[in-house]
């Protein structure tokens, strides 16, 4: 296929900006702080590990305006879409999430921190478990630090691919407002936001701080139809991989057991219609192709059929619109010089309203003589078909998703003896999800019957009593409603043994109790199964119910540093964690630097890590579905859109990885910076479904994910989390800096 690639064309209306603050105090050059990936306190550049580190100023220069955007500038982000794209979860589980994705491995083996404490992960249950990004405030944000390794033996689970650590600012004094607006040439996609940052108290003297950040955003959608790419993309693109067989007009797909069929088939014919000059053969056709109503819908010759298929990438949405609101506030207070108790406030919104194409809709049980009035030649048949119509009727479906987000955090930061340091805190966050339908769903049941009866039309435009009908069927509630919540409370201490002969051996002690929830709540209406577009049509799978599940979680670990001369360093470091219903991992990690000269720094890894199943995984609703397009199927022998059904497997193991890197840094001159590093992943029992396509390509080997209509053979795809085998990926780092030149409107660089 010929894809031609697209960008948003911004263009800047107003920026404002005033500022009466003191930023955080540049660090000293010789002050040790915690870096991402350790415990033990550190130089910045004295990590073994592969940080990479984006500063206040970096993050204004380069323009982003959240979170999602930011990660967007990391080489090893695999990110997807910003702001929640819609085209990105037809099947409505997760929309309005933005998660991290490290080594393209997943955002369930991401691990997000704020403060380098954890978030609740997005509530709604779906494929990915991680933390959404649309609930962190860019303005808050006075660094990122992004460990490009694997850390399950400091972090525990989902650090597998790596961790992204958004630090807050620091004792802040001042005012900052800024706006933001943007537009694209060609419509649709525009921003406009607004950041309030306040702080006063400074700790030296004030003996406190009090920072807060009120961020607002207002996202417009962009449509299919406001991109040529699209609109103007080749057909033969399109066939199969972007059609459904639900179009408008309907398709028929003939019922009951090969002798009716086939009685069916003769009476079409003999009614006079043919497909291009040739009489009917196949089991779902289209009595108006090859016609089919074009543009939305097109005549799918090119793959065999003898239907039609809607085209629903012409008619979707790309992004959203959205509103979002997010609040965060820290404050410090020095109890005295060895002692500071501090506190952290998270709350966000966001509202995002994502458009999608008419709802597909699958009726069986109409008779002939409900169709007559409607096509051109009655047919002589009392037999009844499968109706496969997109009700472009009933309007673009249309929901409403809200996600609000908290995190409180209580705790203390210390010191004792000499050089012995201590934290402690309380953290609380939850995430909650509310999906609701706004347009173009409606009582299934009574639409069926309109339909077997002669009322609807699903060629055409309808009677003013169908469309009456059609009016008095729609939904418009609550469908489905989530909560996860994570509670934690963790300790750690921080110290030096002894001394070696390249400075003090380090040791880091810790460990945490957590408390995972996760409550799923779906509406009478999802659970009656009669809302067209979410319900399951065949009655051979499972009914959606309410779950309400709950896990403890204890952690302890350690972590040395080992100086054993001036060039060479040993990290190494242990965690265990024990968690309930899954069981317990013990992982160990070990880092090496080494420093040959001043201008060449030798580092490597070497680990092993986990990732605990997710309650989605586990215990995730019962969705229905179809395959994302026209697939073969030897068995029925049709191309067609299959339905499907995607369950959660409560026996799922956690995965486990192996994980090495090994990198260089070289400064040739000053203010110049060279690296390069190899990375090395292994994760096995990887947690994971089958393609659609996979299975009906091997009918045989996964019979026990098909269900068969007994009549004709007519599948129904199960999808359902598994095990299922190893996963490899590897590749190299490559990174280049320069801090260029001071003049008078700035410092030039390049990176």
């Amino acid at each position: 296929m010929n894809h031609r690639p697209f960008a948003l064309r911004r263009v800047s209306l107003a920026v404002l900006s005033l500022a009466a603050s003191a930023a955080a105090p540049v660090l000293a050059q010789d002050q040790r702080i915690e870096i991402t990936g350790s415990s033990i306190k550190r130089l910045a550049d004295e990590t073994a590990l592969p940080v990479q580190v984006i500063r206040r100023e970096d993050i204004d220069k380069s323009g982003v305006t959240t979170a999602a955007e930011l990660l967007r500038n990391i080489s090893a982000s695999a990110a997807n879409l910003a702001d929640g794209a819609s085209i990105t979860d037809n099947t409505g589980g997760q929309r309005g999430f933005n998660g991290a994705n490290l080594r393209g491995l997943g955002v369930s083996s991401t691990l997000v921190l704020l403060n380098g404490r954890r978030l609740a992960n997005f509530a709604s249950p779906g494929d990915a478990a991680g933390v959404d990004l649309n609930s962190i405030p860019a303005g808050a944000i006075q660094r990122v630090e992004v460990l490009k390794d694997g850390a399950s033996a400091i972090y525990g689970t989902d650090a597998i691919g790596g961790v992204i650590n958004f630090i807050t600012r620091q004792d802040y004094q001042g005012l900052d407002i800024g706006a933001y607006a943007s537009g694209t040439r060609e419509g649709g996609a525009g921003k406009r936001t607004g950041t309030v940052s306040g702080g006063f108290g400074r700790l030296d003297s004030d003996r406190f701080n009090i920072f807060g950040v009120l961020d607002v955003q207002q996202l417009d959608g962009m449509r299919s139809t406001q991109r040529k790419f699209i609109q103007e993309r080749p057909l033969n693109d399109t066939v199969p991989y972007y059609l459904s067989s639900r179009p408008y007009p309907a398709n028929i797909r003939l019922s009951g057991t090969a002798a009716t069929r086939n009685a069916q088939l003769a009476a079409i014919n003999a009614a006079g219609y043919r497909v291009n000059g040739q009489p009917y053969n196949q089991r779902t056709v289209n009595l108006f192709a090859p016609g089919c109503n074009p543009p939305a819908s097109v005549f799918a010759a090119s793959i065999g059929t003898q239907a039609c298929g809607y085209d629903y990438m012409a008619d979707t949405e790309i992004y959203p619109d959205a509103d979002k609101v997010s609040f965060l506030a820290r404050g410090v207070l020095q109890v005295n010089a060895d002692t500071q108790l501090f506190a952290e406030l998270l709350k966000a919104r966001a509202e995002t309203t994502y458009v999608l194409s008419p709802n597909p809709t699958t009726v069986g049980g109409v008779p002939f003589s409900a169709l007559n009035p409607y096509l051109p030649r009655p047919i002589n048949s009392t037999s009844t078909v499968e109706i496969r119509v997109r009700a472009t009727e009933a309007g673009n479906r249309s929901n409403e998703v809200t996600s609000d987000a908290e995190r409180v955090v209580l705790g203390i930061n210390g010191s004792f003896a000499r050089d012995w340091d201590y934290s402690a805190a309380l953290n609380h966050a939850a995430n909650e999800t509310t999906d609701k339908y706004v347009n173009g769903y409606f009582l299934f049941n009574e639409f069926a019957t309109g339909l077997r009866s002669g009322q609807i039309n699903p060629f055409g435009a309808s009677t003013a009593a169908g469309k009456t009908l059609i009016d008095s069927l729609r939904v418009n509630d609550e469908a489905r409603k989530s909560k996860g919540t994570t509670s934690a409370l963790d300790g750690k201490v921080t110290g030096s043994l002894a001394q070696l002969p390249g400075g003090a051996l380090g040791v880091a002690l810790g460990g945490e109790l957590r408390r995972e929830t996760q409550k799923f709540t779906p509406s009478a209406l999802l659970v009656s199964n009669n809302i067209a577009g979410d319900r399951d049509g065949s009655g051979t799978r499972p009914a959606i119910v309410a779950t309400d599940r709950e896990r403890d979680i204890i952690s302890v670990y350690a972590e040395l540093s080992a100086p054993i001369s001036q060039q060479l360093e040993l990290q190494f470091a242990l965690r265990h964690d024990d968690y309930e219903g899954v069981g317990s991992s013990t992982n160990p990690k070990l880092g090496l630097r080494w420093q040959p000269s001043k201008a060449v720094v030798v580092r490597a890894s070497a680990g092993t890590g986990f990732r605990a199943p997710s309650f989605s995984e586990l215990y995730r609703p019962t969705s229905f579905g179809t395959s994302p397009a026209f697939l073969y199927d030897s068995v029925y022998d049709a191309f067609e859109q299959y339905p499907t059904v995607k369950q959660a497997n409560p026996d799922l193991q956690p995965e486990k990885s192996k994980q090495f890197s090994l990198g260089i840094v070289v400064e040739p001159v000053r203010d110049v910076s060279l690296s390069v590093d190899y990375w090395n992943i292994e994760k096995k029992d990887v947690i994971s479904d089958l393609y659609e396509k996979t299975i009906l390509e091997n009918p045989t080997r996964y019979a026990a994910y098909i269900t068969r209509d007994p009549a004709d053979g007519f599948p129904t795809i199960l999808l359902q989390k598994e095990n299922q085998g190893r996963l490899k990926t590897s590749g190299l780092d490559l990174e280049a800096s320069w801090r260029g030149v001071a003049t008078p409107v700035g410092r030039f660089g390049a990176s």
